[in-house]
């Protein structure tokens, strides 16, 4: 387990500040399978995770949904045939804080 992946989403408020380029270069190379995108104006953590079938992404996707819920911190998440995309980012900060990078790492475990 990454050190990234130990830790736990704190509470934050739209009053939060996003990241600095500075911060998201430190914490990228934890999550080094995710990309940094840009989706209507927000930036975001985006992985696409592959798998050998529909019900081996969907199983994926719950698992995903089963941490979101816990942490209170949820992702877009989309499920195709033999793969999933997830995309962390804050909603209430319209871009990217540290809980995103927490459970990018944390996604990835369950991978």
């Amino acid at each position: 387990m990454s050190e990234l992946g130990q830790q736990r989403c704190r509470a934050c408020s739209a009053e939060a500040p996003k990241l600095t380029e500075p911060e998201k270069q430190q914490l990228m190379p934890e999550v080094p399978d995710w990309q940094l995108v840009v989706r209507d104006g927000e930036e975001q953590l985006q992985r696409v995770f592959t798998f050998k079938n529909f019900v081996q992404a969907q199983a994926f996707m719950n698992k995903v949904a089963d941490l979101a819920e816990a942490e209170g911190h949820h992702p877009a998440i989309l499920l195709e045939w033999g793969k999933a995309t997830v995309r962390w980012w804050t909603h209430k900060i319209g871009g990217l804080h540290k809980n995103d990078f927490i459970m990018a790492a944390r996604t990835d475990e369950l991978y």
